[in-house]
């Protein structure tokens, strides 16, 4: 006797069929309608037009034993209050591009074991790990004796509530959770795989995972007033806890670690060629991580002038996306034919001019990406036209941006390689911009929506 566990007929089969040709017709349609989209930008000018050629990225081979810049060892420097000074890195040309070098050596593993041997490099890479760890229980410490005010009983009313805790501790809480749950089980599972740990670390600057140290550094200025203005409690508070160190150790030491990094991976580079190490994995790996690392310091930098931006009230810097890039150019208003010294301001939505008055800044324009236009002068004979960017404003007609464009502002910089980056970033955040937009216009299937119709279909033919 047979035991039929199934049946299938050719309805079952058929509807199955069908439903599966639905779905893959429906995502070849989302792939070709991309395509199209991006087509039709691409035909465009995507509103950075850029008439310099665009060289080659630097490769390892500036960065040889034999090189005189590689055999210099870097100087990094951090005043006593937390701010970054300028980050140089030694392992960069003047173009600070980094772009992976891609070679057959660097696909395969290699032999780790004689960088262990290196007495000086396992010191170094124990001296990253374990501050680490001390980084990260400092910081528990510090939001365990300060992250709690309200609890206090004779807690001034001028620190009381969650935005005054908010104002005085910014985002520590966040840079905490990076490195307990990210940053650090990397390092302790990658102690012998330095390679992966350089990798895994440099993924976590191309997520822009680090963004939370932009944010703490745009808050620093709002804390340390609020600290002065209520210094002598915390001074009582401060001796009642035993706290040794205070709360402005406490809340510079973000900003110290951040600092700290690169200049333990310019030892390692260091001892790396003074040991004539040849695994090039290795040190791809960790030049890689090194200049993610400088331009994250770059930016975090940049970002401590935006709460000194006068006037900026009427922006809502919660909504103008993450902050990319400030320059310095000498900038003249077309409109008005002002000319001034302006720091211009990159975020993901939008452009922020400002004049440089002494040591303030005063805010002057702000500019939605779609609404204008950068373009550099037709003028390649011009010894100063690498040196030159003009804004176009598009004109508005009929509530929708038109085709007629008017020149706004011409910004002037001190050397090409400045304008060189400049357009390279405005191009990153256009493209960001872009790509979010494509996704937003696609239509595709969760793949819990496709089994669950599936299912239902399978069980109407079968009980039906």
């Amino acid at each position: 006797m047979e035991l039929a566990l199934f049946s299938l007929n050719w309805l079952d089969v058929v509807s199955v069929v069908l439903t599966f040709l639905v779905i893959f017709l429906v995502q070849v349609l989302n792939v070709y309608l991309h395509i199209l989209d991006d087509n039709a930008d691409s035909s465009k000018s995507i509103d950075v037009v850029d008439k310099a050629p665009v060289k080659e990225c630097n490769t390892l081979e500036s960065h040889s034993p034999s090189s005189p810049v590689a055999a210099t060892p870097p100087k990094f420097q951090g005043s006593a209050n937390g701010k970054l000074e300028k980050q140089i890195s030694l392992l960069d040309n003047d173009s600070h591009e980094d772009e992976d070098t891609l070679s057959l050596e660097n696909l395969f593993p290699c032999d780790q074991t004689e960088i262990y041997a290196s007495k000086k490099i396992s010191f170094i890479i124990d001296e990253l790990i374990q501050t680490e760890v001390n980084y990260v229980n400092n910081l528990k410490k510090g939001l365990l004796n300060y992250g709690q005010l309200k609890a206090v009983e004779d807690l001034p009313e001028a620190l009381s509530g969650e935005t005054k805790q908010k104002l005085l501790l910014g985002n520590v809480e966040e840079i905490l959770e990076l490195h307990e749950k990210e940053i650090l089980p990397l390092m302790l599972r990658n102690q012998r795989d330095l390679k992966g740990l350089f990798d895994e670390f440099a993924a976590h600057f191309e997520k822009n995972s680090f963004y939370c140290y932009v944010s703490f550094t745009m808050g620093k200025k709002s804390s340390m007033q609020l600290r002065q203005d209520n210094r002598l409690w915390l001074q009582t508070y401060q001796t009642l806890i035993k706290d040794k160190l205070g709360i402005d150790s406490f809340l510079v030491q973000p900003i110290q670690r951040l600092t700290r990094y690169p200049l333990l991976l310019q030892q390692f580079i260091s001892e790396f060629y003074k040991s004539g190490i040849s695994c090039k994995p290795v040190l791809t790996a960790v030049c890689k991580l090194e200049t993610r690392m400088r331009r994250a310091l770059d930016v975090v930098n940049q970002a401590e002038e935006i709460p000194n931006i006068e006037e900026l009230n009427e922006l809502d810097l919660l909504q103008l996306g993450h902050f990319r890039r400030a320059t310095e150019f000498d900038a003249q208003h077309i409109p008005t034919r002002k000319k001034y010294r302006s720091k211009v301001f990159l975020f993901d939505r939008c452009l922020v001019c400002t004049e440089v008055r002494k040591k303030r800044l005063a805010y002057r324009q702000h500019y939605n990406w779609e609404h204008v236009e950068l373009q550099r002068p037709l003028d390649s004979v011009s010894s100063n036209a690498n040196k030159i960017i003009n804004l176009l404003l598009k004109q508005q007609e009929g509530g929708a941006t038109g085709g007629t464009k008017r020149e706004e502002y011409s910004f002037v910089a001190a050397e090409a390689a400045v304008v060189k980056q400049w357009l390279q970033a405005t191009h990153k955040i256009i493209e960001i911009a872009r790509n979010e937009h494509a996704r937003r216009n696609t239509f595709s299937l969760p793949m819990d929506l496709v089994l669950g119709v599936l299912l239902a279909i399978w069980l109407i033919w079968q009980y039906l």
